[in-house]
């Protein structure tokens, strides 16, 4: 597996470079189909974050999602570490719902109603795109808990409309679709 390391506003050394592809490389190994990950090391300039003055993010491509996770430590080893376990408990709970999914019969996400909040001012600060493959609402969930983000926009399978799925403040899923 590559292990692609970028930094920004700090230096690294030999030693820790081998131990980022030695440690992330062996997190992975619960799915073979990783060929590359991304791994963001970044020191934080201001002084009052001093415990958590590290952060390492990680980011693959498994069995067609995108697992990414964030850890900050107040030295790069901790950083790392903290980053490396979650990143292998994302990998483990993606290849559980996998295995669960593949034996169990599938149920429809809970459907929840949207309640509009009020804005003053809308200003856009950041535009992504991607590419998006038609998928299932259990897959675009699944989809959500890996990304750790409170929605998820995606091409329902079933329809070919697109849909969006949402954390519920009690924890449960909602689905939104079109008319």
């Amino acid at each position: 597996m590559e292990v692609k390391l970028h930094t920004r506003n700090v230096a690294l050394d030999e030693r820790f470079r081998e131990s980022v592809e030695s440690k992330v490389g062996s997190a992975a190994r619960l799915f073979e189909q990783i060929v590359a990950a991304d791994v963001e090391v970044s020191e934080e300039q201001n002084p009052r974050l001093a415990p958590e003055k590290y952060k390492v993010e990680i980011t693959c491509q498994a069995a067609g999602h995108t697992v990414r996770i964030e850890s900050a430590g107040a030295t790069l080893e901790n950083a790392l570490d903290i980053g490396v376990a979650r990143f292998e408990k994302q990998l483990r709970r993606l290849k559980d719902r996998m295995v669960r999914r593949t034996r169990s019969p599938k149920v429809a996400p809970p459907m929840g109603e949207v309640e509009p909040e009020e804005t003053d001012d809308l200003l856009i600060v950041r535009t992504k795109q991607f590419v998006m493959k038609p998928m299932s609402p259990e897959e675009a969930v699944l989809q959500l808990d890996l990304l750790s983000h409170e929605f998820f926009l995606f091409e329902n399978a079933n329809t070919s409309r697109l849909s969006l799925v949402y954390r519920r403040r009690d924890g449960a899923y909602g689905l939104i679709e079109p008319a």
